[in-house]
């Protein structure tokens, strides 16, 4: 069975040279939970009650996290995961407040060989499309979504200009508890369709953060769309764990 990701066209808002530069955004098939894989995998005839294979899934996923989170470096095939501290230890004691854990999860074998079988379909153009293309500490220079707090950040994309009215309009960035920091908006210094240059909140401890954009401007700023929509980044305050190797480039046969 072959593999088929469909993408649309858009601007490359980045690339000011070349007025034709386009890049490729992938078109969502949706969303996927574990109830769904468990159901697709009893359509493949496995003879199997729905129950047992929900059982032996979620064992799997505990028996991985278990060998994960008590230092084993896992290989299953489909990927590589091991996990690494961020954080600077202070005094030779960890700190849960200043110091965490982050698992790297890196592709293997299998996924890169389903990757060799997949073709990639363009429907065509597509306008007023929001994305977020690359983003750079202007400390370190550093493109992989490190950001140092205190600190500029640039993201760069298209139809990023945080403007509007709805109480969800600005720049967020949310801990792995789920804790959200709104930035205030002098803290947002370059405020463009295409740039946004922020500047990290201080006192942000090490660790790895959703970035969300939500904004409800449209193309040409002469309106404003009736609902806000939103585009989201990871980011790693402090610099990106490392560990990840050759083989964590996205898509790398």
């Amino acid at each position: 069975m072959q593999n088929t990701l469909k993408g649309w066209l858009a601007d490359n808002t980045v690339t000011t040279d070349n007025k034709d530069d386009k890049i490729l955004l992938l078109e969502s098939a949706g969303s996927v939970n574990l109830d769904k894989i468990c159901e697709e995998m009893k359509n493949e005839d496995t003879g199997l009650r729905t129950e047992t294979i929900v059982h032996v899934v979620t064992l799997f996923l505990r028996i991985v996290a278990r060998f994960i989170l008590n230092g084993y470096n896992v290989n299953t095939s489909l990927f590589r995961a091991v996990a690494q501290f961020t954080g600077v230890i202070e005094g030779g004691k960890w700190d849960p407040e200043k110091n965490s854990v982050y698992v790297s999860f890196i592709q293997d074998k299998m996924i890169r060989e389903e990757i060799a079988k997949t073709t990639v379909n363009i429907l065509g153009m597509k306008a007023d499309v929001m994305y977020i293309l690359e983003t750079e500490d202007k400390k370190s220079k550093l493109k992989d979504g490190s950001a140092t707090a205190g600190r500029n950040f640039f993201v760069r994309g298209s139809m990023l200009k945080v403007m509007g009215d709805d109480p969800s309009v600005g720049v967020t960035l949310t801990d792995e508890k789920g804790v959200v920091k709104k930035l205030e908006d002098d803290e947002i210094a370059i405020n463009k369709p295409s740039e946004l240059t922020l500047l990290i909140p201080a006192d942000l401890t090490a660790g790895t953060y959703t970035l969300t954009v939500t904004t409800q401007y449209c193309h040409g700023g002469n309106s404003l769309l009736k609902e806000p929509r939103s585009v989201s980044t990871t980011v790693y305050i402090g610099g990106k764990p490392s560990g990840g190797g050759e083989e964590e480039r996205p898509g790398e046969l």
